[in-house]
């Protein structure tokens, strides 16, 4: 990748600058799952909707939770408040978020269970996720103009898991020895969710998101040869299928926990940028992955939840490490429920090189 003007970026939107290979001085920020419970305010509508994916497919709450962040700290990037669960739903999969346990899905195990999901639904069901998609765009363009709207969705194999260990796991047998046993037959349900995915996406786009993560909070547990099969492979499809409609939306890669492999998934795909987790080493990363494509990361998301001394160091070294490229500051996971929202403050405060009180 060639780097463009090092120039401070002003008076356009920095975070699509920076996905498009231009570097700033001052890094644009957001951070994964800034919309939600670390917010007393998005608490306070969440209990307005009867469950989890109530709240995702009611636009009011969904445009609402959406802008919380953005109103309180001004980050970058809004992204679109939804979950990588709306797929299999919209699929036709029965699909529950239990309070104290989580998702919790009919599991599938077997290609004859696949004929449960049926993609001529996929876009009627999810037409309140467009909706709001629209309107939040719209409320960005009017009070934020410099502000980036996300879109995302999760990675097939990742979305796989849930929809085949019946919701989430600690090590993921069902789904991994399925598809080492029956790859051929494993590979339809992942040919299913390529297809929802992509489709999922464009519409996305269509309805006004200027930018799309997939995420693959799983990868990591896959050996290199299944990684490259269930990982590299359906997210070339998925974003070959994306450029072929809008060639000029930028696109960010994150396979959580792939480690090493995180060089070869940013050249297979050629993402415009990778989200890294907090376990890559930054002088590895500034090598091998911000010479191909924008980095995005990667504070520990519990050293935001402890702030103080210990979170401003470990943004000192990142930031460090990444002020030769392209780079957009966020988290190496989600942000903890748990949080402190003067933390988030703090940290704002530490990548802008500004005191906000």
């Amino acid at each position: 990748m060639t780097t463009k003007s090092s120039e401070n970026i002003t008076g356009q939107k920095k975070m699509l600058q920076v996905l498009r290979g231009e570097k700033s001085e001052t890094p644009p920020l957001w951070l994964m799952r800034q919309a939600g419970r670390h917010l007393k305010e998005y608490l306070k509508i969440r209990s307005k909707a009867k469950n989890f994916l109530d709240f995702c497919y009611t636009p009011d709450l969904s445009v609402e939770a959406t802008l919380q962040p953005i109103r309180r700290y001004g980050f970058d990037a809004a992204i679109l408040f939804s979950d990588i669960l709306v797929i299999p739903d919209a699929l036709g999969q029965q699909v529950d978020f239990v309070p104290g346990t989580g998702p919790v899905l009919e599991a599938i195990s077997s290609a004859k269970e696949l004929e449960v999901l049926k993609a001529d639904r996929l876009h009627d069901h999810l037409a309140p996720v467009y909706e709001a998609i629209g309107r939040i765009r719209q409320e960005l363009s009017e009070h934020h103009s410099q502000t980036t709207l996300i879109g995302f969705a999760g990675a097939p194999w990742t979305v796989a898991t849930y929809v085949v260990e019946g919701g989430g796991s600690k090590d993921y047998q069902k789904t991994r020895k399925w598809a080492y046993g029956a790859p051929e037959e494993f590979g339809l349900l992942i040919d299913i969710l390529v297809d929802a995915t992509s489709d999922y996406l464009i519409r996305q786009i269509d309805s006004g998101v200027e930018a799309v993560q997939l995420f693959d909070s799983w990868a990591g547990v896959l050996s290199p040869s299944q990684f490259d099969r269930w990982v590299i492979e359906p997210a070339q499809k998925i974003i070959e299928r994306i450029r072929a409609v809008h060639p000029d939306i930028p696109i960010i890669g994150f396979p959580r926990g792939a480690g090493l492999l995180y060089e070869r998934f940013v050249q297979e795909t050629e993402v415009n940028a990778v989200s890294i987790d907090a376990t890559i080493p930054l002088a590895w990363a500034a090598e091998h992955l911000q010479s191909h494509c924008a980095v995005q990361g990667n504070l520990d998301n519990l050293a935001l939840l402890t702030g103080g001394p210990a979170m401003e160091a470990e943004v000192a070294h990142i930031l460090a490490a990444f002020s030769d490229g392209p780079f957009i500051f966020n988290l190496g996971h989600g942000i903890l429920p748990e949080t402190p929202v003067p933390h988030v403050e703090r940290l704002v405060e530490l990548v802008r090189g500004v005191e906000l009180g």
